[in-house]
């Protein structure tokens, strides 16, 4: 409970008149009278402040929570007292969310209930709690306000904005790959699997057609095929300290989550089986998993993903793929290399070669990539342009010493990373090295 401005004006005003009392003696018992009246208005207004259990708030929260996506939130209130009440509300909101329409005031008639709705939204991923509502509610007379934490809290999960993959699943399904980037590749014969015979149509191969069924049948048949399925594809994220980096609004480690959801839907859609294996301070793993219904398996895998201040130590992300995955997969390893990661990133990849085919995802830090753009006008922006052009020399060394030894690399962005890590498993299954 705490006074009002209203009760502090008053008092200040009772202090005002009490110095005209001292100096006019007439006007003494009149102050003795006023003051002692006013403190009983005083005692009287706290007693109509109504307690927390005269409230009721029920929270209303969506199905979860997108990563910088505003979701609507609706409370509800209701109160339980005889007269109109004015409320000032404010929801427990966790520390990681953000609104512009809180708090909010609102006037409560007896009987009734209030609805408010505010747009929240978080700022970083995994599981949120909130707390019990906060009310401040007047007195009858606006002398007093009284403090109530009102409701129950709640827990809810914000998870990686994919609704890129939304609309990349909706330009797939139109068959309109063209708008998406990720280009259709001509199958290699040698990675389909028959699928059936039917009816031969224009266009049709020649060499597909089945020339013992068109003479069983008096009627060019030709076969179907499909393209190898049930391959396994593992996801290595690095979740060490340097991939804490912003790169625009998300972290380079947000970067390379959004890549890992689409190659996710675009393999569980292919027929291929999905794992994930962390390394960099997080020991989490995912037994793949397969088919479009296991898309929400993999969301709620990944979605409290996050990055620690471990280092990244690749001896131990072999160590734990060859431990986890023992059929051969696919393994993509996404990081942000740098140059004095060769010796331990060869041996490492080395190691998970012996049993899978093994791919570097790494991103290119973009602001580096524009700095080294800017035209050289003073000696300052030399050294800075020296030092620029010696890091990207040195990367691409490293880049060129593991293709050298046969290992698959992807250079890449942030904003071309899941586009072109899409493209890139696309290639590498028609080639049928998997």
């Amino acid at each position: 409970m705490r006074p009002t401005p209203r009760l502090l004006k008053l008092a200040g005003l009772c202090t005002l008149l009490s110095v005209f009392a001292v100096t006019l003696s007439e006007a003494y018992v009149v102050w003795i009278g006023a003051g002692f009246l006013f403190f009983i208005v005083i005692a009287l207004d706290v007693f109509s402040l109504p307690k927390a259990n005269a409230f009721t708030v029920e929270r209303q929260l969506p199905g979860r929570f997108a990563l910088g996506v505003a979701s609507t939130v609706c409370l509800i209130l209701r109160h339980h007292a005889k007269r109109t009440l004015s409320v000032n509300l404010h929801d427990g909101l966790p520390p990681d969310g953000l609104t512009e329409q809180l708090p909010y005031l609102c006037t409560m008639p007896p009987g009734k209930r209030v609805e408010v709705s505010y747009d929240l939204h978080f700022t970083n991923r995994g599981p949120h709690s909130f707390a019990p509502a906060h009310l401040l509610v007047d007195s009858k007379w606006g002398l007093w306000r009284r403090l109530c934490r009102v409701g129950e809290g709640g827990e809810t999960r914000v998870y990686p904005n994919y609704e890129p993959i939304v609309r990349f699943a909706l330009l797939t399904v139109a068959n309109r790959e063209e708008q998406m980037g990720i280009a259709k590749r001509r199958r290699s014969g040698a990675t389909l699997d028959f699928h059936q015979l039917r009816e031969y149509h224009d266009g049709d191969v020649l060499a597909r057609v089945d020339w013992k069924a068109t003479s069983r049948r008096q009627t060019l048949i030709s076969r179907d095929y499909e393209e190898q399925r049930n391959q396994s594809i593992l996801l290595v994220p690095d979740c060490g300290r340097r991939m804490r980096a912003m790169d625009g609004e998300l972290s380079q480690f947000d970067h390379c989550l959004n890549a890992m959801l689409l190659i996710s839907y675009i393999a569980l859609r292919q027929g291929d089986e999905v794992g994930v294996v962390g390394f960099g301070g997080v020991q989490r793993w995912l037994k793949p998993v397969k088919g479009p219904p296991a898309m929400p398996k993999l969301l709620n895998h990944l979605y409290d993903y996050e990055t620690t201040t471990e280092p990244s130590d690749f001896g131990e992300a072999a160590e734990r793929v060859m431990a986890c995955q023992k059929r051969r997969a696919l393994v993509i390893l996404l990081t942000n290399l740098r140059t004095e990661d060769s010796r331990d990133l060869i041996s490492a990849v080395e190691v998970m070669q012996k049993r899978h085919l093994v791919m570097v995802a790494t991103l290119k830090e973009a602001e580096i990539e524009a700095r080294s753009a800017v035209p050289v006008l003073s000696q300052q922006d030399a050294l800075v342009y020296g030092a620029l052009s010696n890091y990207l020399q040195q990367r691409q060394v490293l880049l060129g010493n593991l293709n050298a030894r046969r290992i698959l690399t992807l250079d890449e962005t942030a904003a071309g990373l899941p586009v072109a890590l899409a493209n890139k498993y696309l290639d590498i299954k028609a080639s049928g090295k998997i």
